[in-house]
């Protein structure tokens, strides 16, 4: 069989090396530009110190040939589940990744390296915990000289956090607009002063003086030596160190948001409760999926039932708080549930370099199983999503749907219908399940006791042959 690579379309920035596919299997090749590095990284301790403090991926060094120029060694690094992005975490998230990355650093100049870049893309998450992905972040420490990377930690980390903070928990979105981290005078000019000196320290004075050094208008007289900025390792260490310290003392913005508070909004009386976990329940011990997608999962309460039934989840939903509060209650625990910012309306797109190096989202896996409870009236009455059109998104993207559909006369809905005109006649039950029969074969229907709502499970048709999703959403007779 002809071996297939591909090389990884995030993965040509860095001159180290390459993370590549290899009929399925992920690889990464080193360069020679990295031998000392990667020599010192194992031969001074700090790899095993990483991997003992579950900081950093492991990796096997294999006999697979180098597939592109330059290389000396193919590593077999272990695979992360499910990729996330920095404009998908929650606030404690972005958090706990910023503290990792500057703990990793202070214990890499322990042993005789440091960071040479803090992209806040270099960490991932897994069972609970931030984890490092960049085996080939690391260079030597020079006595006297600067850390590179901190400008970079910067933009990705404390400008975020810091907007976050003081200026509006959802400021995180900002991210997927500026891949490199949000620049520093943006940051400033929203912060209004706000931040104190630790703000005006890493924000407003590192911002004037990226202007005033990146000035080219200015001559250059040769004749002058260009000052450079020497840091001791005394002074290196305690930049580190106060950092840490005062991102360790950021809590999460006591924000309130629509859904925030799940519990309380709810309409379903104890026994609905307790009816709806038991049909969702049964019916995830019924297709026992391997890996799940929550979408709409406010703070994960039925994603905990998933991951009791054996399925890797991922947790999506569009309220900060919500997320938080998922991700709070599942942080450290070691479950496989991922919580994640996302709106379903306006879904993680491919960004980067030609639209390729931060994948979408639903180019980041197929899970076995979509579950979607008390959504379909916010897509459909919140943001006219039409259901023929919902029901042919969530068959491109999985085999099997356990989905609610939550009527009219619900309290909900009719609180989503107060303030706006009911213009939804195709909205009833009938159409419901005439246009997810289309594309899906119904397995079983179950009513929430005590209430008027019903979860379905689906699995997907197999002599359905929807169209393409892009020209039925330019088509303007569909409705």
């Amino acid at each position: 069989m002809k071996e297939t690579e591909r090389k990884n379309s995030g993965s040509f920035r860095d001159p180290s090396g390459y993370v590549f596919t290899r009929n399925g299997t992920l690889y990464r090749q080193i360069n020679n530009t990295y031998t000392e590095q990667y020599n010192h990284l194992n031969q001074s301790g700090l790899y095993r110190a990483l991997l003992d403090k579950g900081w950093l991926i492991s990796h096997e060094e294999t006999d697979e040939a180098c597939p592109f120029e330059n290389g000396i060694q193919v590593i077999r690094p272990e695979r992360i589940p499910f990729i996330s992005y920095p404009y998908e975490w929650s606030f404690s998230a972005l958090k706990d990744a910023a503290l990792l990355t500057l703990r990793i650093h202070r214990l890499a100049m322990d042993h005789g390296m440091v960071l040479k870049d803090a992209s806040a893309f270099n960490v991932q998450f897994s069972r609970g915990k931030p984890v490092f992905i960049d085996t080939l972040s690391f260079d030597l420490y020079r006595e006297g000289s600067p850390w590179i990377a901190y400008s970079q930690f910067c933009r990705h980390f404390l400008a975020p956090l810091l907007l976050m903070f003081y200026v509006d928990v959802r400021m995180s979105r900002m991210m997927s607009c500026f891949i490199d981290g949000i620049p520093l005078d943006l940051a400033d000019q929203i912060l209004r002063g706000r931040g104190g000196f630790f703000a005006r320290q890493h924000i407003r004075w590192h911002a004037a003086s990226i202007a005033r050094y990146s000035d080219t208008s200015k001559r250059i007289d040769e004749a002058q030596p260009q000052k450079t900025i020497n840091l001791s390792r005394n002074s290196h260490l305690a930049l580190i160190e106060s950092m840490i310290l005062w991102i360790e003392k950021l809590s999460f913005p006591g924000q309130k948001t629509e859904w925030g508070d799940y519990n309380a909004q709810t309409s379903y009386t104890e026994n609905g409760a307790d009816s709806k976990r038991s049909i969702v329940s049964d019916y995830l011990n019924l297709i026992h999926p391997g890996s799940l997608w929550d979408l709409g999962s406010n703070d994960g309460t039925y994603s905990m039932l998933a991951v009791r039934a054996g399925a890797r989840t991922v947790a999506f939903d569009a309220d900060p708080v919500a997320v938080e509060q998922c991700y709070r209650q599942t942080r450290g625990k070691d479950l496989p549930i991922l919580p994640l910012l996302m709106d379903l309306t306006n879904p993680s797109a491919g960004i980067g370099f030609s639209g390729n190096e931060r994948m979408s989202m639903s180019e980041r896996e197929r899970p076995d199983c979509i579950m979607m409870l008390a959504v379909i009236h916010h897509m459909a009455i919140s943001n006219n999503v039409p259901l023929e059109l919902l029901a042919e998104w969530l068959s491109g993207m999985s085999d099997h749907l356990i989905i609610e559909f939550v009527p009219k006369s619900d309290i909900q809905v009719q609180r989503l219908l107060s303030s706006r005109e009911d213009i939804f006649d195709r909205y009833t039950q009938e159409e419901f399940e005439a246009s997810f029969a289309r594309y899906w074969k119904l397995i079983a229907q179950k009513a929430v006791q005590g209430s008027e709502r019903t979860i379905y499970l689906y699995c997907k048709a197999k002599n359905s042959h929807p169209p393409a999703f892009r020209d039925r959403w330019a088509n303007p007779d569909f409705a």
